[in-house]
């Protein structure tokens, strides 16, 4: 299945950021996750004609015809998020690792007199602050030996000591176990290591930038590379600050408005992580600000059956003392609305405006393709067709039978280059059934559509087929008195009759003007095979039902009235089937056993037409 030209468009305006992409199919299920460094390469990868693709991917593609992204600060936080998304939606073309190994969280246990600083794997509602979740276990393992030897944390896991031990003698810890240190000292010391987490403190990194380079100049390399380890360590740390406090969960309401239009981003974080995001657009709120909008927005999507967060971060709320009252009151806690000048609050927010602004982008340029697209081929196609005004009502026939049985024909309507569904009319044939014999037909349902008077005068008659069914239409269309232009376009190499000319025209297949006639004559199809299958389908069911013992006229209408399809009669209980207005237990019984004959002793009971 070949993506649509908007798809394409979306593509090709892409941010050059770095976040996740959801490939997702015709149902709308996401069958594929991805990170990217850089959103706009990494998805035109996928689109790129390439012999060489993986079979997976060529798959994977053949089915995909949408795209959702999502942009993230960094790499580590979109590794992350996609391994969070996978684990959530488990898509159909992602290999799924089911070890449910977690990603690694530094732990600094403020709750305790004397805290630690170590590594986890579990965030604990245990009142300890938890930073991450964090990609690289490595670089977290540098970073708490580092914390640890810089600022004397201690290691040990419980204080019940006579004697310091070994760290305290390789000058590593003050030994507040057996009382070296006062806890107010200590917890200074603690807070030095929390600064240079959150990013806030630069002297130890600057401390190893001057050792590194004294060991360079004394030519100790191998201490220097330590050096330049341990900073890098620090660095991967603190690019992604994810701090998780007390469990972490949170909603982040992000928004953009443009030219009267407004979207908003409601990112979910559980336990640090972002799980995932929903999105909105909000309806007359031109006249709003964005603190207004906030409070709308937080009124009708925070209800009792929704999880409400204890923490909900914005850039501006109206009335929020009455807000935090209202959904305390609807969780049965506390909630805080908080408006953050700095840290990773704004910086978490900063991302949610961010996609929202991507996403409003996103849909003006899908406006502005619908539009090109539509009004745009109209336009084109009166010029490519020379036609005497813009084909503003469009109107395209095709026939559909089996061998001449149940012939049937649609009429669909575009205005404007959309469909007009209400617009839409189906025939069924009067003078072909029984043979096949599509000029016929076209000719019948041209004299019953434009003997009809009340009905619109198109500004263009499209007929699928070749210049034979144009031959067959033009001449009673024309007898009935409509003067409207007629087309008939060929799908084999999709040419275009055009009433006059001997030539066929040939449009390239990437111009708007072909896609809209090729859109309408598709349109025509489906809704016609889809009255005929209707049609065969009830006869098949007539047909069976004339055959089955005690089942007449009046009975097989009620049966197929209350039934619909074969299938659903076929699975119905004999009391279902008694239950029929009209129906007796011993039809029922007909009807049940009838269905469960075998193949050879049915064929010998019946003689179907």
């Amino acid at each position: 299945m070949a993506l649509s030209e908007a798809v394409l468009e979306k593509v090709n305006n892409l941010t050059t950021q770095p976040g996740v992409y959801l490939w997702k199919n015709e149902q709308g299920r996401i069958i594929y996750v991805g990170k990217a460094v850089n959103l706009r390469n990494r998805v035109k990868s996928y689109v790129r004609k390439d012999s060489n693709r993986a079979i997976k991917v060529a798959a994977m593609m053949s089915h995909a015809v949408d795209l959702e992204t999502i942009v993230v600060a960094n790499e580590m936080e979109a590794l992350i998020l996609e391994n969070t998304l996978i684990k959530k939606y488990h898509p159909h073309y992602n290999i799924m690792l089911r070890d449910d190994k977690t990603y690694p969280y530094i732990k600094v246990t403020i709750q305790e007199d004397y805290p630690r600083i170590t590594m986890t794997r579990r965030v604990l509602r245990d009142g300890a602050r938890y930073f991450g979740p964090f990609a690289d276990a490595t670089a977290v393992h540098y970073v708490l030996k580092l914390l640890q030897q810089a600022f004397h944390i201690r290691t040990c896991r419980t204080l019940k000591a006579t004697r310091p031990c070994l760290q305290y003698h390789l000058g590593h810890c003050d030994a507040p176990c057996v009382h070296y240190i006062t806890k107010e000292d200590y917890r200074a010391l603690v807070q030095r290591g929390l600064d240079v987490l959150e990013g806030r403190d630069t002297t130890l990194v600057r401390e190893l930038q001057e050792q590194m380079e004294r060991c360079a100049e004394n030519l100790e390399f191998e201490k220097a590379a330590l050096c330049r380890d341990r900073i890098e360590a620090i660095k991967v740390i603190q690019a992604q600050q994810n701090i998780v406090t007390q469990g972490g969960d949170m909603d982040v309401l992000g928004l953009s408005s443009d030219a009267g239009q407004t979207c908003v981003q409601v990112y979910t974080i559980r336990n640090g992580k972002v799980m995932g995001r929903e999105t909105f657009s909000l309806e007359n709120s031109d006249d709003a600000t964005p603190a207004v909008m906030i409070e709308a927005i937080i009124d009708q999507y925070y209800t009792a059956d929704t999880f409400i967060p204890k923490e909900i971060v914005v850039a501006a709320v109206a009335e929020q003392e009455d807000c935090e009252r209202r959904l305390s009151q609807l969780k049965g806690q506390q909630v805080t609305i908080i408006v953050p000048q700095r840290g990773i609050k704004k910086k978490l927010l900063a991302m949610a405006e961010e996609n929202a602004r991507v996403l409003l982008e996103q849909r003006r340029l899908q406006w502005q393709h619908d539009r090109e697209k539509t009004s745009g081929a109209v336009r084109a196609l009166a010029q490519v067709l020379d036609l005497p005004c813009l084909p503003e009502r469009m109107e395209c026939f095709d026939i559909s039978h089996t061998q001449g049985i149940e012939t049937v024909a649609s009429m669909v309507v575009f205005e404007n280059g959309q469909p007009a569904r209400k617009e839409y009319r189906r025939f069924k044939l009067k003078t072909v059934q029984g043979k096949p014999d599509d000029f016929k037909s076209m000719a019948e349902i041209m004299e019953r559509r434009y003997n009809e008077k009340e009905w619109p005068v198109p500004d263009l008659i499209v007929i699928d087929g070749g210049k034979g069914q144009l031959h067959a239409a033009l001449p009673v269309i024309r007898q009935a008195g409509c003067e409207a232009p007629v087309i008939s376009l060929a799908k084999r190499i999709e040419e275009v009759f055009v009433e006059g000319r001997s030539d066929s025209i040939i449009l390239s297949h990437h111009t708007p003007e072909l896609q809209l006639l090729q859109a309408i004559r598709d349109e025509a199809h489906r809704f016609a095979i889809t009255y005929h299958r209707h049609l065969r389908g009830k006869r098949s069911l007539v047909s069976i039902l004339d055959h089955v013992e005690g089942i007449g006229p009046a009975r097989r209408k009620a049966l197929w009235q209350h039934f619909k399809t074969l299938d659903d009669m076929k699975q119905a209980s004999i009391e279902d089937l008694a239950a029929v207005p009209g129906m007796t237990r011993q039809a029922a019984e007909n009807v049940y056993y009838f269905f469960r004959l075998g193949t050879d002793e049915k064929r010998k009971k019946t003689q179907l037409v």
